[in-house]
C-alpha cells in the first residue's frame, strides 16, 4: 500500500492535505491509491487540465476509466501515446457528468476499445440533447435570458453573434455513444475486488455521479467537490427558474457521513484529505456570497448589477458566461426562499429587492 495511505492523522477531517505525488506529466500517469492511476488531460481554458483516473480492474483484466477529457485533437494524441504504454485495455468508460471536459472523447474511447460506458440518466440524455445543438429552434430565449440578468445591449448582440458563429458543445464532443448503462443513486459497482458506490450530487449540474470505495477510503468526486476552487453552481437560458444552489447545498452535506479520512480524487486540482473541512468551506462559501446579496438587495438590483460584488476578478468573455449564471443562482435561492422579490422592469431586466 503506497506511503500516502498509512497513518492518516484524525486530524486529516480538519484540514486539506494534498497528497504527495508529482503532477502527471501529459500522456503519463501517477498512481494515488491501491489499484487506482491519475491522469492529467489540458483544458484551453483558465482552468487548464482535467484530472482523469484509472481503476485496475482484475475481474476483465483491464482499467476502468472515470471521465475522458475535452474532444480535441490535442487530447486524442495524449490518449494515443498513453494507451500505447498501458499494459491492459480500457473495459468500461464512466462519465461522472454531461460537461465537455468530461465527456468529450468518451465516444472515442467506448468506439475504440467496443465497451460499455456509463453515465446517470439525466447526464446521458442532456448531453445528448445539447451536442445536437437548436436544431431550428429559435434562440429568442436565450437573448431574453441575457436581457433578463440586466446585461446590455451590446453584450447581448455580440453573444448573438458568437452563437451563430459558434458550433456549441458538439465542437468539443466526440458523438456520444447511442448506448448507455444507467447510474443512480445507492449502485454499487464492482470493479476488481472492490465495490464503488453511487453517490449523486446536484447543482453543478442535473445528476452528477460521485463514486465512493468503503474498503479503499477514496472518493471520486468529479466536480461536485472540488479543492481551491468553487465548482459553478449556475442558472442558465435552458432553466431560468431553476433553484440550482438549494439543489448543491442540499445534496452536499451527505458527503460529511463519509469518514473524515476519506481520500478525495477531484476533478480539478490535486487529489487531497480534509473532505468534511472541504463541504464546510463550500457551504459557507455560498452562504457568504447569500449574506452580501441580502445586505447589497436592500436597494433593487439585477444580475449584473451583483457580478461585481461576487467576482472581484476581471471577467474575460468565456468566464463572464459562467459568473452571469452563478449570480442568478445566488439570487433564485433567495427569490425562491421568499427572502427577496423579484420584478421585471421597463427594460426588461429582473430587478431583485430584499424584502
Amino acid at each position: 500500500m503506497p506511503e500516502l495511505q498509512k497513518n492518516i492523522p484524525d486530524h486529516m477531517s480538519e484540514e486539506i492535505h494534498y497528497i504527495d505525488v508529482p503532477l502527471p506529466k501529459p500522456g503519463k500517469w501517477e498512481q494515488v491509491a491501491p489499484g487506482i492511476l491519475w491522469l492529467r488531460m489540458p483544458l484551453p481554458f483558465a482552468l487548464d487540465h482535467i484530472n482523469l483516473y484509472l481503476i485496475e480492474d482484475t475481474l476483465t483484466d483491464g482499467y476502468v476509466l472515470i471521465d475522458t477529457g475535452i474532444g480535441t485533437n490535442k487530447t486524442k494524441e495524449l490518449w494515443e501515446s498513453l494507451l500505447g504504454e498501458l499494459i491492459k485495455p480500457i473495459t468500461k468508460v464512466i462519465v461522472t457528468h454531461m460537461h465537455p471536459d468530461h465527456i468529450g472523447m468518451a465516444g472515442y474511447l467506448v468506439e475504440k476499445f467496443r465497451v460499455p460506458f456509463y453515465m446517470s440518466n439525466s447526464e446521458y440524455f442532456v448531453a445528448r440533447a445539447l451536442t445536437a445543438g437548436a436544431m431550428g429552434a429559435s434562440d429568442w430565449q436565450d437573448d431574453q435570458y441575457l436581457v433578463r440578468c440586466g446585461m446590455s445591449t451590446d453584450y447581448v448582440a455580440i453573444a448573438k453573434e458568437n452563437r451563430k458563429s459558434s458550433k456549441g458543445m458538439g465542437a468539443v464532443i466526440v458523438p456520444i455513444p447511442l448506448q448507455f448503462e444507467r447510474l443512480e443513486a445507492g449502485n454499487s459497482l464492482l470493479i476488481g475486488e472492490h465495490s464503488w458506490k453511487v453517490i449523486i450530487g446536484r447543482g453543478h449540474s442535473p445528476e452528477h455521479v460521485c463514486l465512493y470505495s468503503e474498503s479503499l477510503k477514496v472518493l471520486i468526486s468529479g466536480d461536485q467537490v472540488l479543492p481551491k476552487i468553487s465548482p459553478n453552481i449556475g442558472v442558465y437560458s435552458t432553466e431560468p427558474n431553476a433553484n440550482a444552489l438549494l439543489q448543491y447545498l442540499t445534496t452536499l452535506p451527505q458527503f460529511l457521513q463519509l469518514p473524515g479520512d476519506t481520500l478525495v480524487l477531484p476533478s480539478h486540482k490535486q487529489p487531497f484529505y480534509g473532505l468534511h473541512c472541504r463541504v464546510n468551506q463550500l457551504c459557507n462559501h455560498h452562504h457568504m456570497h447569500l449574506e452580501n446579496l441580502r445586505d447589497f438587495c436592500k436597494t433593487s438590483k439585477t444580475v449584473a448589477d451583483c457580478l461585481p460584488l461576487m467576482f472581484k476578478r476581471k471577467l474575460d468573455d468565456h468566464n463572464m458566461f459562467f459568473a452571469i449564471a452563478e449570480a442568478f443562482s445566488h439570487l433564485n435561492y433567495l427569490f425562491f426562499a421568499g427572502e427577496c422579490s423579484r420584478e421585471i422592469n421597463q427594460q426588461g431586466h429582473y430587478v431583485f429587492t430584499l424584502k
